[in-house]
C-alpha cells in the first residue's frame, strides 16, 4: 500500500530508516558518550599511574633531565605533559616520536614507572567514527548513518507537530503507547542536541565526504587548502623568518656539535599558556645543540573552537619566540567552531556532563524507537507474511544485542583492563577482543533465548558488572579510590547499573491481561437476561 499524504510518507521515511540505520547509530551515540570522559577512563585503566598532580614546569624539567641522561644523542623528543583531565608524564623519542613507544615517567621524580599497556578511552572515541573498521571505510559508514539521522530528525518534525503536548505526555504500562511516549520525550527534549551533533560530525570530515572543492581548487592538496585559509605574513614575520633561517644554518655549521644547554621552560610555558591556554605537549628539535627548536602544544578543551594544530615555537637556547599561533580567517573558523562543538573540549566538567546525559538522552530516543518498531508488530506476526515475520524476529533479537548487548559489552571491557595480566603481550588488543567477544555471545544468547527472558537476563548482567565495580577495584588494586576520578568513574557505572536492574525488574514485572471491552457488554446483556 503506498503512502497517499506527505505525513504517511515522512511517517514510513521515518519508521525504516530508523530501523536500517538504528542498529548502528545507537553504537556510534553509545561510544561517543562514553568518549566524552574518554581521559578519565584512561586514568581509571591505568591504576598505576600516580595520584598527585604537579606543577607542569616541574615535570616538564624532570622530563628533560631523564632524556638528557637516556637519549642524549636523539634529533628529537616529546614530552607529554600532566593536565588536570590527565596526571600522566610520558615521554618518547626520534623523528616518528609521536608514534613511537612511550616510557611513562613519575612527575614528582622523573624516574621511569611501569604502567599497563591499554586501548583506554580512546578506543570508545575511535570506535565512535571508524567502527573499528579501515578508517575511510568507517567513516564513509557513520557518515552514511549521520545523514540517516539528520532524515529520521526531519521527517519526525512533519510527523509530530504538537512537540509540547507530546514531550508533556507519558502514559505508564500501557505497551506500544508507553514506548512510543517514551521516544517522543526523550526525541523533543533534546532535539537542538540531536541536530547540532550529527551536523557537526558531517562536517568534521566535509573534505572526505565532499572533495570536489579542494580537487578543483587545489589539486587535491590539502594542506594547501588550509595553508590558503592563514593570513599572509606581515613583512616583519618574513624578516624574522629569514633570521631564523641564517641562525639556523649557522647553528648546522662550526658550533653544531657543541653540547648547548637548553633555556629554562617556565618561562617558555608561561607565555604558551597566555596564548595558547593549559599545555599538552612539548617537543624538541635538535636538543643539545645551537638550533634547538622547542613546540608547545595547547591541550584542545580551551576554547569552543577547536584548537588542534595549533603551536607556539620557541628558540631553544635564547627562548626567543620564532612563531605565534596563527589566527584563523573565517572559513577555517567556521569549521574549527563547528568541530569543537562536536568534540566537547570546552566548558570543563559542567559542559562534558551536560553532553553525556544528552547522548545517552539519544541513546534512549533510538533505543526507544526500535524496541517500538517491534512491539507494533509482535501483535500481528503472520500479518504481512512468513518472510516478514522472520525478519521481525531478526529485528528483535538484533534490538536485545545492541542495545543491552552492547552495554554489557563496554562494561567488561572495563573488566578485562583489570583482570588480565598485567605484563599480558598486546595487552591494549586483548582487551578490544573483550569487548567483541562479550557482544558477540549476546548476540548468541539473544537468539538462544526467550525474547523476554533474554532481554531480562542482559539487563541482569550489565546491572552485576557495573554494580560490581567498585568490588573489582577493592580485589586488584591496593589503594582503589586514592584518585577521585577513579572514584567518580565507579560511582557513575554502579548509577547506570541501578538503572540497568530497575529495566530488568520492570521487564520481568508480570502484566494483568485486559478484559476485552465486547466480552464485558456480553457478560452485563447476559446478567440482565437472566434478572
Amino acid at each position: 500500500m503506498k503512502p497517499s499524504s506527505l505525513t504517511q510518507s515522512m511517517s514510513w521515511l521515518h519508521t525504516w530508516g530508523g530501523l536500517i540505520f538504528g542498529w548502528l547509530l545507537f553504537a556510534i551515540f553509545l561510544t561517543g558518550t562514553l568518549a566524552v570522559f574518554d581521559k578519565e577512563i584512561d586514568v581509571w585503566m591505568q591504576p598505576e599511574a600516580p595520584v598527585s598532580h604537579v606543577d607542569q614546569a616541574q615535570a616538564a624539567e624532570h622530563a628533560i633531565s631523564y632524556l638528557q641522561r637516556h637519549h642524549g644523542a636523539e634529533s628529537a623528543w616529546d614530552i607529554s605533559l600532566p593536565t588536570a583531565r590527565s596526571p600522566l608524564l610520558s615521554v618518547s623519542t626520534g623523528e616518528r616520536r609521536r608514534n613511537a613507544p612511550r616510557q611513562y615517567l613519575d612527575p614528582n621524580t622523573g624516574e621511569p614507572i611501569d604502567i599497563r599497556e591499554t586501548a583506554g578511552g580512546r578506543f570508545f572515541f575511535l570506535f565512535h567514527f571508524t567502527l573499528h573498521m579501515p578508517r575511510n571505510i568507517g567513516i564513509w559508514l557513520v557518515g552514511l548513518a549521520a545523514v540517516g539521522m539528520l532524515v529520521a530528525l526531519f521527517s519526525s518534525l512533519i510527523i509530530h507537530k504538537k512537540f509540547f503536548k507530546e514531550f508533556f505526555t507519558f502514559r505508564p504500562n500501557k505497551g506500544q503507547r508507553s514506548w512510543l511516549d517514551a521516544h517522543n520525550a526523550t526525541g523533543v527534549l533534546v532535539l537542538p542536541f540531536h541536530l547540532m551533533i550529527t551536523y557537526t560530525g558531517l562536517v568534521i570530515f566535509s573534505l572526505i565526504y565532499m572533495p570536489a572543492a579542494v580537487d578543483a581548487l587545489f589539486d587535491g592538496d590539502r594542506e594547501a587548502a588550509f595553508g590558503r585559509g592563514q593570513p599572509a605574513k606581515t613583512e616583519q614575520q618574513a624578516a624574522q623568518g629569514a633570521r631564523n633561517g641564517r641562525s639556523q644554518s649557522e647553528g648546522r655549521g662550526e658550533g653544531s656539535g657543541e653540547l648547548v644547554a637548553l633555556t629554562p621552560l617556565q618561562p617558555l610555558l608561561l607565555q604558551a599558556e597566555q596564548a595558547l591556554g593549559e599545555v599538552r605537549s612539548v617537543s624538541i628539535s635538535h636538543p643539545g645543540r645551537s638550533d634547538a627548536r622547542i613546540e608547545m602544544r595547547p591541550v584542545l578543551g580551551n576554547r569552543i573552537e577547536l584548537s588542534k594544530g595549533l603551536s607556539m615555537t620557541f628558540a631553544g637556547v635564547s627562548g626567543e619566540v620564532l612563531k605565534m599561533p596563527e589566527q584563523s580567517r573565517w572559513a577555517q573558523l567556521t569549521q574549527r567552531v563547528l568541530s569543537g562543538l562536536h568534540f566537547a573540549q570546552f566548558g570543563g566538567y559542567p559542559m562534558r556532563w551536560l553532553y553525556f546525559f544528552c547522548g545517552m538522552a539519544s541513546c534512549a530516543m533510538i533505543a526507544t524507537g526500535l524496541v517500538l518498531f517491534t512491539v507494533k508488530r509482535r501483535r500481528r506476526p503472520e500479518a504481512e507474511g512468513p518472510i516478514a515475520a522472520r525478519l521481525y524476529h531478526l529485528a528483535e533479537r538484533l534490538n536485545i544485542s545492541v542495545i543491552a548487548g552492547l552495554s554489557i559489552a563496554c562494561v567488561a571491557y572495563l573488566w578485562g583492563n583489570r583482570l588480565l595480566p598485567a605484563e599480558l603481550s598486546q595487552r591494549g588488543d586483548w582487551e578490544v577482543r573483550v569487548f567483541f567477544a562479550c557482544w558477540a555471545l549476546s548476540l548468541l544468547h539473544a537468539y538462544c533465548r526467550e525474547r523476554t527472558q533474554a532481554w531480562r537476563e542482559q539487563l541482569v548482567c550489565a546491572a552485576v558488572l557495573c554494580v560490581c565495580m567498585p568490588l573489582l577495584s577493592l580485589a586488584t588494586m591496593t589503594q582503589p579510590w586514592a584518585e577521585p576520578i577513579r572514584a567518580y568513574l565507579e560511582l557513575s557505572t554502579v548509577a547506570c547499573g541501578a538503572l540497568f536492574a530497575f529495566a530488568a525488574w520492570r521487564i520481568g514485572q508480570k502484566k494483568p491481561a485486559p478484559t476485552p471491552r465486547r466480552q464485558s457488554r456480553n457478560v452485563s446483556q447476559e446478567l440482565l437476561n437472566a434478572d
